[in-house]
C-alpha cells in the first residue's frame, strides 16, 4: 500500500511524444492514451511507478523521457 510518505518520495519523470501514433499498432495507440499523451510536442508529467515505466518502455520509440 502506498503511503503519502512513499509518494513523496517517488520520482517524477516528464514525458513527451516525439513521433506519431498514427500506423501504429492499435495496443500501442491505446498505451499513448493511457498514458494521458494526447498530442506530439505535449509534456505531461507522471509519477515513475512500476506500472507506468512497463508502458513507457513499450513505446519508448515514440517517446522522450526525463527525470524530474
Amino acid at each position: 500500500m502506498l503511503t503519502r510518505k512513499k509518494i513523496a518520495r517517488m520520482k517524477k519523470l516528464r514525458v513527451t511524444q516525439i513521433r506519431s501514433g498514427i500506423n501504429q499498432p492499435e495496443r500501442q495507440k491505446r498505451t499513448l492514451q493511457a498514458l494521458g499523451i494526447k498530442r506530439v510536442n505535449r509534456p505531461i508529467e507522471v509519477t515513475a511507478t512500476p506500472q507506468i515505466e512497463g508502458m513507457i518502455a513499450k513505446i519508448n520509440h515514440l517517446l522522450k523521457v526525463e527525470e524530474i
